[in-house]
């Protein structure tokens, strides 16, 4: 069976400031996108975990983590896991970055 990648164009780097989330509609799921104060870019569901929910892009990004901005949930920009002592995980994509342009890979 043949794998198809897709790269969909999301964003100008430039655009997407440090520290901040940038959500984003990819089809019909809400992305937030994460710049870390080193330059990498991470793409999240634009979702909290949490049983009752919220939203990722308006949480403060600190190293390689968001916090929900409702419930203080500390999440990994790397792997989508909530960390101890609560449970869960969001939904992560693929990013590249190419010539100024960051695109998610499905």
């Amino acid at each position: 069976m043949i794998e198809t990648i897709t790269r969909i164009p999301v964003a100008h780097y430039a655009n997407v400031k440090p520290r901040a989330g940038y959500s984003i509609k990819v089809d019909t799921t809400e992305v937030a996108l994460f710049k870390t104060t080193t330059g990498e870019v991470y793409a999240l569901e634009n979702r909290s975990p949490h049983p009752k929910g919220g939203v990722l892009s308006e949480g403060l990004v600190s190293g390689e983590y968001v916090y929900c901005p409702v419930y203080d949930w500390k999440i990994s920009l790397v792997d989508g896991k909530v960390q101890a002592p609560d449970e869960g995980r969001v939904r992560t994509f693929k990013v590249e970055v190419k010539e100024d342009i960051i695109f998610i890979v499905l």
